[in-house]
């Protein structure tokens, strides 16, 4: 069965810092239950082989296990979490990241009617689905060849097509094809959330981004919102806790100070919505992931 073959390669080839020799491939193992984590999805595709993960985007809240994967058609903030882990069993996945590029050049070659056609609208940012028999397999064989460096150079990039094609031939197909296409009304929302993620800190009006992105305020706002879960303004403000949170862990005698670099003029607003998001305030919150980091790095040495 694919699966069983596929958490031996994952489990064979998982290194401390997830990454592999494959460019775009990732490895990902973890042996403990660990709390609800923000972080940016990024463009990929993750498959569980073992175990499980929640992943919430705005109020959407999404769970895969073993067989199923997971489209991230655009880089959004979210929390995760693995589920059902422990030393004797970890949670296993891999992961591949989705470049826009190879989804253009695959439906450049496709024929005619090969591709799902998009749907009216934006589909949403992330999607959850169960793995075909051949998109496992697919995995399996790129897997396999960080067993054979002889062949990875030449045969990586064929095996990383096939599975993008079945990717953009699959349940998910409409999204995915959507990564590849420069006028889909997902690459317009792409270009706003680039644009807000760039410009964080700084006020905005929804208006101003909606012509950046090439739309109409009423058609930007329907999609974004179908994309992302959120509003232009919650994913702002999703960005900008983020990046306090990441700011804290070196400078956690600065609450105020990081607030303003964020873009809160109001540190007791700053405070409100941080710990709102998080579940402690900004300074006891900074201290306890001084120890969580301390811990993790304790953890990965050899």
């Amino acid at each position: 069965m694919p699966l069983e073959e596929l958490r031996a390669l994952l489990a064979r080839h998982v290194r401390p810092d997830w990454t592999t020799a494959i460019d775009g491939v990732l490895i990902s193992k973890v042996d403990r239950p660990d709390p609800p984590a923000p972080s940016m999805s990024g463009t990929v595709l993750a498959v569980i082989a073992q175990g499980a993960k929640r992943l919430a985007l705005g109020d959407r809240v999404y769970e895969y296990g073993p067989g199923q994967y997971l489209v991230a058609s655009v880089d959004l903030p979210v929390t995760g979490q693995f589920l059902q882990v422990g030393p004797e069993q970890p949670a296993l996945g891999f992961g591949l990241t989705l470049e826009p590029s190879a989804v253009a050049e695959l439906l450049l070659q496709a024929g005619p009617g090969d591709a799902p056609r998009a749907g009216p609208g934006a589909p949403s940012g992330i999607a959850v689905s169960d793995a075909s028999t051949a998109l496992l397999d697919a995995v399996v064989r790129l897997l396999r060849l960080l067993d054979e460096p002889r062949d990875r150079a030449v045969l990586a990039p064929l095996v990383k097509r096939e599975i993008l094609w079945r990717l953009i031939t699959g349940e998910q197909g409409a999204t995915v094809r959507q990564l590849g296409l420069a006028d889909s009304s997902l690459s317009h929302v792409s270009r706003a959330v680039r644009w807000i993620r760039e410009h964080y800190a700084e006020p905005f009006r929804v208006e101003d981004v909606a012509r950046r992105s090439g739309m109409s305020v009423s058609a930007f706002y329907r999609n974004f919102q179908a994309v992302t879960a959120m509003s232009p303004i919650q994913f702002q403000k999703q960005i900008r806790l983020q990046e306090a949170r990441l700011l804290l862990t070196t400078h956690p005698g600065d609450v105020t100070g990081v607030g303003q670099r964020v873009g809160y003029d109001n540190p007791s607003q700053f405070s409100r919505e941080y710990r709102r998001q998080f579940g402690a305030p900004p300074s006891r919150d900074a201290a306890r992931l001084r120890d969580a980091v301390r811990g993790s790095h304790a953890g990965a040495l050899p």
